[in-house]
């Protein structure tokens, strides 16, 4: 992705998903969690550190829901979804509601 943006006049800073980084446990969040990631992100540090970089437009890539909203609220730029994080469809986040009418139907029973 950063050689078609920069491929294209754009200039690129990346910012990765553990920066700032805290110890799930540090929330008060059980240890069981752990067995898919020690820590957890820090989507406010993530725009701020962005922020004094003076971006224009920041795209996310794979954030968690939630803590993309974070990422929106403190961003100073213009910010745009690629991709979202969804562990249960492989990143198509889309697909229950193609299945809403079959495979997932049961979702909508009281």
């Amino acid at each position: 992705m950063t050689k078609i943006l920069r491929s294209h006049g754009f200039e690129v800073y990346g910012i990765g998903c553990k920066v700032g980084a805290v110890a799930k446990t540090e929330f008060g969040i059980d240890v069981d969690c752990q067995k898919i990631g020690n820590n957890s992100c820090n989507p406010i540090l993530q725009a701020k550190l962005l922020n004094a970089e003076g971006t224009d437009l920041n795209i996310v890539m794979g954030l968690c829901v939630g803590h993309d909203s974070m990422f929106y609220k403190y961003s100073d730029a213009l910010v745009t979804t690629l991709v979202t994080k969804d562990r249960v469809t492989g990143h198509n986040a889309v697909a229950p509601l193609h299945l809403a009418n079959g495979y997932y139907a049961k979702l909508k029973e009281e």
